[in-house]
């Protein structure tokens, strides 16, 4: 790159529309789509589609909701004008649905392309020439005047070869190529001297693409040229105003939207964006832009995983993870506190839709995945940095287990050693393996065997608990009381063992339902003066369950070395 870059290029001149009226439009409603993945986007691919794929490519376009199809180049190729034949000569398109075509200015060209589509309902043939100065110059060492003659004459021979097949329904359109780097006046001019010969009219309009052939400028600057059109053409009533956005700049979506809000009505362009260089603009964005704002596009990707299957398959292109609404990823949320705000959401928005108010309120997901065919399996993952939010809400969803906030911190202190260690990702199975390793496995050195229980009601509610276990290998049994069982436990643990344990926080769900259900009981318990622990029982009976969970936290309490064991005498069994 060079050190002084305006040495070389020059930016581009804006467009004087002082009183430009787009900044304060929104979009309220979709605009006319046009799906050019089996031109434009055909002719973008290493290895172009045959037959086969560009009719299955067709019927995915179909079924999700396009009324306009681009099918071919039809003069450029034996392959384009055979399947224009075919989806004619074998009825494969729907009654709602117009194929269109395109062909450059050139007598055999367009005379061709008349020829691929003898016999159909309904067509639209899509003139263009290049317009812009440096094609003028360049391309065809031509003034205005030439270039006008060359758009003219393939009019004229458009009405011409349209008369010679009646039984067509025919519209027309056209391009002035590239309509972002000519002058605008010339465009008007250009255009006007089309529409004088096609003499378009309100009921059988015109369609003028204004074509973004290449980027060369700022978003806004395509809307003053979009808007400086829509103001200026004469016959506006009798003009479709469309858009054919490239995305070289990077751009593309955000161009298309302010032409739509600068008065164009319809746009050409390519799932995930596929095309020429840097590609079309990508018609899925589009589309679920609207929808996320509460517009219907009138287009369906509810099912996205056959949509990206059969785009890939088609084109032989890899649709982007982080592609927008369609990526593998972009439900995902690795980072911790991105996790733990989702978590939360996804719990608000049950109870509002329970309540009645459906409207989609997560952070962190402007719709909701479900919408286009996407699970919840995928939103929260667990990496190197992810938090306590993510986990918790891992083996809630895939293991029923509601962990309290306290014990989520302290799990995920957990999991986060093991992703540093490995500097993978962990899957919900490795968290569950993770979490039962830690916690329902903690059976060493004092393993809970049974245990005994009496309510006495005379002694004011005292409950007296015997526990037997075995502590190092060697059968003992601890008595206690205290105001319930876990109370009793303690306290028995306390004179029995030596330990100075006390519960902080205690808190029990069931896992599962009717006679398959388990109870899960997690403890968190004082240790001395300095530390917490938690542990975790898992039982048929709440009372085992809970028992199971403070032999857990003292378990893992001795394995950090934060308590020690100085056994008393064993007594009998009651």
């Amino acid at each position: 790159m060079r050190a002084h870059p305006s040495r070389k290029y020059r930016p581009f001149q804006p467009i004087d529309l002082p009183n430009r009226r787009w900044p304060s439009k929104t979009i309220s409603h979709a605009p006319i789509w046009l799906s050019t993945d089996l031109r434009d986007g055909n002719q973008a691919l290493i290895e172009p589609m045959d037959a086969e794929r560009k009719l299955k490519m067709f019927h995915q376009l179909v079924k999700i909701g396009f009324k306009e199809i681009e099918v071919a180049f039809p003069s450029a190729s034996q392959t384009d004008f055979d399947f224009v034949r075919k989806l004619i000569e074998e009825d494969l398109i729907p009654d709602d649905v117009t194929i269109q075509v395109l062909t450059q200015s050139r007598d055999e060209l367009i005379r061709r392309t008349f020829e691929s589509l003898r016999g159909a309902r309904r067509a639209i043939v899509h003139l263009y020439n290049p317009t812009a100065p440096l094609f003028r110059r360049v391309v065809y060492g031509k003034d205005k005047a030439g270039i006008v003659d060359i758009a003219v004459n393939g009019a004229r021979l458009f009405r011409q070869c349209a008369a010679e097949q009646p039984e067509t329904d025919w519209r027309f359109e056209y391009s002035p190529e590239t309509f972002t780097m000519t002058e605008l006046d010339f465009a008007k001019e250009i255009c006007e001297a089309v529409m004088d010969v096609w003499a378009p009219t309100p009921e059988r309009p015109v369609i003028l693409n204004l074509p973004a052939t290449v980027e060369v400028a700022t978003p806004n600057v395509y809307a003053d040229q979009i808007e400086w059109m829509h103001r200026n053409l004469s016959r506006r009533d009798s003009v479709v105003l469309s858009l054919h956005p490239h995305n070289d700049r990077g751009t593309g979506v955000v161009a298309a939207e302010l032409a739509v809000m600068a008065g164009a009505d319809r746009v050409e362009g390519c799932l995930f964006g596929n095309g020429e260089r840097t590609g079309n603009v990508c018609l899925v964005t589009l589309g679920m832009n609207l929808y996320s704002q509460g517009i219907d596009p009138g287009l369906d990707f509810s099912d996205m995983g056959t949509i990206i299957r059969t785009a890939e398959y088609c084109t032989d292109l890899p649709v982007h993870p982080r592609h927008p609404y369609a990526g593998e990823l972009v439900f995902t949320a690795f980072s911790g506190s991105h996790q733990d705000a989702i978590k939360k959401g996804l719990a608000a928005q049950r109870e509002a839709e329970a309540a009645g108010n459906a409207v989609w309120q997560v952070p962190y997901l402007p719709i909701d995945p479900a919408d286009v065919g996407r699970t919840y399996e995928a939103v929260i993952r667990v990496n190197s940095q992810s938090g306590k939010g993510g986990i918790a809400y891992l083996l809630e969803r895939d293991c029923g287990l509601a962990l309290p906030r306290l014990l989520q911190i302290e799990f995920s202190q957990v999991i986060q050693q093991i992703t540093d260690a490995t500097g993978k990702e962990l899957t919900s199975a490795e968290i569950r393996a993770a979490f039962e390793r830690e916690y329902i496995a903690a059976t060493a050195p004092i393993v809970y065997v049974d245990h005994r229980a009496q309510h006495v009601a005379a002694d004011g509610a005292v409950e007296y608990l015997s526990a037997r276990l075995r502590i190092a290998g060697d059968e003992v049994v601890l008595n206690g009381s205290g105001n319930g069982p876990i109370d009793a436990f303690v306290h028995a643990l306390r004179a029995g063992a030596g330990i100075d344990i006390h519960v902080l926080h205690y808190h029990e769900h069931a896992v599962g339902s009717g006679e398959d259900a388990t109870a899960i009981a997690y403890v968190q318990l004082r240790i001395g003066d300095e530390h917490t622990a938690y542990g975790v029982g898992l039982d048929s009976n709440i009372v085992t369950a809970t028992l199971r969970a403070v032999v857990s936290a003292t378990n893992r309490a001795l394995k950090y070395g934060w308590l020690l064991l100085r056994l008393a005498k064993p007594v009998a069994y009651a």
